[in-house]
């Protein structure tokens, strides 16, 4: 099913994705991905572990092995651009790994990343998103809760001027109060703005925070299901992704 033709909200289109194929050295991982995404858009990438959804926020990136296909951000095609330029273009990747270094403060990862586009959050405003990292700032990355490491990862993004955020499994792991604290700050950053693209394997978390779910399945959208179909779709997508 191609995403481009799914029932998206009219709107001003920040990504799109089509016939994308990419490679692990040898290892054929995703088969011809279609889907679109407009700016300010919440959407997910669901699937079962190892159905390519990770490695597509990776090609999107250029971090994996081979790629072709066409992957159009703001009307600009990346698909042969390095990856320090496709960042360059407004989009952060938060990892399920995290990446915080252990021995700098939580205020030291902040002030961290280089700037790829204008428009980032101020640290004053970061600590008004999430006031556990305020309450943090002067303890090092290895002190830090899992939730507060999960934070201070999707903080260090906002201080970049990102505009289009890759987040990858943000809630797993987690407690249910920091998970709920998590979907907060999604509404808030949709409410600003922002366009994000999520891996997820809660599909609680995620189903009522998204405009729009795809569903991948050996590398391949199978089924779209924007929010107004959801409830009508629930049985499909438990049988897709067996939950």
């Amino acid at each position: 099913m191609s995403a481009a033709n799914s029932n998206s909200p009219a709107g001003v289109e920040m990504l799109r994705v089509t016939g994308l194929h990419a490679f692990y050295g040898e290892s054929h991982i995703l088969h011809g991905l279609d889907f679109v995404v407009n700016r300010g858009e919440v959407v997910t990438l669901l699937g079962r572990n190892g159905a390519g959804r990770t490695t597509t926020l990776r090609a999107m990136l250029g971090l994996t092995g081979k790629r072709s296909g066409s992957i159009m951000v703001n009307g600009r095609e990346t698909i042969a651009m390095p990856t320090h330029d496709i960042a360059h273009l407004g989009i952060g990747y938060c990892p399920e790994e995290r990446g915080i270094f252990a021995s700098l403060t939580a205020e030291e990862n902040l002030l961290l990343p280089p700037q790829v586009a204008s428009g980032g959050m101020s640290i004053e405003e970061i600590y008004t998103m999430f006031p556990n990292l305020q309450e943090r700032r002067a303890s090092p990355g290895m002190r830090l809760s899992g939730g507060e490491q999960q934070m201070l990862a999707i903080a260090r993004i906002l201080r970049t001027g990102a505009k289009l955020l890759l987040l990858d499994e943000i809630s797993e792991g987690l407690a249910p109060v920091i998970v709920q604290t998590l979907g907060r700050m999604v509404r808030q950053l949709k409410q600003r703005g922002y366009t994000i693209i999520m891996v997820e394997q809660n599909f609680r978390f995620a189903a009522p925070l998204a405009d729009r779910h795809y569903v991948i399945e050996h590398g391949r959208i199978v089924e779209t299901v924007p929010m107004n179909e959801l409830q009508g779709k629930m049985d499909r997508l438990h049988e897709l992704l067996g939950v």
